[in-house]
């Protein structure tokens, strides 16, 4: 073979194992290159999942009255500190957030709606699949009732109830009559009050005195329960008077609609007892929120509170300096045993 070709076929050798060794690399590189692909290097993160309370602003309902406006506050701060919530006030009424909410979803939260009081309102937005309430507002339904001063109950373990006024009344004045202090004569609780004294046979063993006005009755009450004095009080609830005082709620027995449609009327020939009317008070959600973000109507579908506890915060409230604000906080601070059912126990 002539010496040229063999340098053509040795250069032709080398030639074919470079092409094979850049095949080979080359391989190697498109291997390395799907590896990186398929565990997410040099690419974007998969798609977090998306915050508990979704992109957009969750408005809360702050009533005219003071308990609603202590829950809007808290269930604000608490969302937004526990959940990352972006959150807005807004101050509202009943049938003006539960008509809004009815027709554009919006404010998102009504701490405290009472859909008895606007029932036409609530009804629509319901049957429009709108809004629905997520829990009671507060863990009792009994708004009203008899009570005793705290330290009276505590000295008597045996008065706890109406029914069982009767059979302890006359030992509490040294036989004497005991004043019984309901609401002014223009109320409709005063007919009530009337009736259940006799449906429970106190007509004989109580001074009924019926006030001339709120401010009259909260006076005539604080100066029975300073003085010591064994008398009977009508009151309601969320309310400071209740926690200042150290007010005890007598058992009102089971509420029995019958018996409560005469006890309702001026005048009723056979009064029987009953329990005053039970009230719905809800904390109502756009129905957006059950929807979009389950989370966020999952801790307010927990968030029913004692009314013991709000008549406290009612009080700190007609504390000097007291505020919204500053109770709301104190509460956030303070009352974790209360809010960490709320906020479940994925939250910290």
């Amino acid at each position: 073979m002539h010496r040229a070709s063999r340098f053509v076929i040795v250069a032709m050798l080398l030639l074919a194992g470079l092409c094979a060794s850049a095949q080979a690399q080359f391989t190697v590189l498109d291997q390395a290159q799907d590896a990186i692909g398929q565990s997410g290097g040099g690419q974007s993160a998969p798609d977090a999942p998306p915050p508990p309370c979704g992109t957009q602003t969750i408005s809360i309902a702050s009533m005219n009255w003071p308990s609603a406006q202590l829950l809007a506050e808290i269930h604000a701060r608490l969302l937004e500190s526990r959940f990352g919530c972006d959150v807005r006030v807004t101050p509202g009424d009943l049938a003006s957030t539960g008509s809004s909410m009815g027709s554009s979803g919006q404010p998102a939260v009504a701490p405290e709606m009472w859909p008895t009081r606007v029932a036409e309102v609530w009804n629509k937005a319901i049957a429009a699949q709108m809004l629905r309430p997520a829990s009671p507002t507060y863990v009792e339904t009994a708004f009203e009732g008899w009570f005793i001063a705290g330290k009276l109950a505590r000295a008597r373990p045996d008065l706890r109830s109406a029914a069982g006024l009767a059979a302890v009344v006359p030992a509490l004045d040294g036989g004497g009559k005991v004043r019984f202090i309901s609401c002014p004569a223009d109320w409709a609780c005063a007919v009530i009050n009337r009736n259940l004294i006799a449906a429970y046979g106190l007509g004989d063993m109580v001074n009924l005195v019926e006030p001339a006005n709120r401010f009259e009755m909260d006076t005539l009450i604080a100066e029975a329960v300073s003085r010591n004095e064994p008398a009977l009080f009508y009151y309601w609830q969320p309310n400071a008077v209740l926690a200042q005082l150290d007010l005890f709620a007598l058992d009102m027995g089971a509420y029995d609609s019958e018996a409560a449609k005469c006890l309702a009327q001026l005048i009723c020939a056979a009064p029987r007892p009953s329990a005053f009317p039970p009230e719905t008070v809800v904390v109502a959600l756009s129905e957006w929120v059950f929807t979009d973000i389950p989370a966020i109507a999952g801790y307010f579908q927990r968030v029913s509170m004692p009314l013991g506890e709000m008549n406290a915060l009612l009080a700190q409230l007609n504390e000097a300096g007291g505020s919204v604000a500053g109770v709301a906080d104190r509460f956030v601070a303070e009352r974790g045993d209360i809010w960490r059912n709320w906020v479940g126990a994925a939250q910290p």
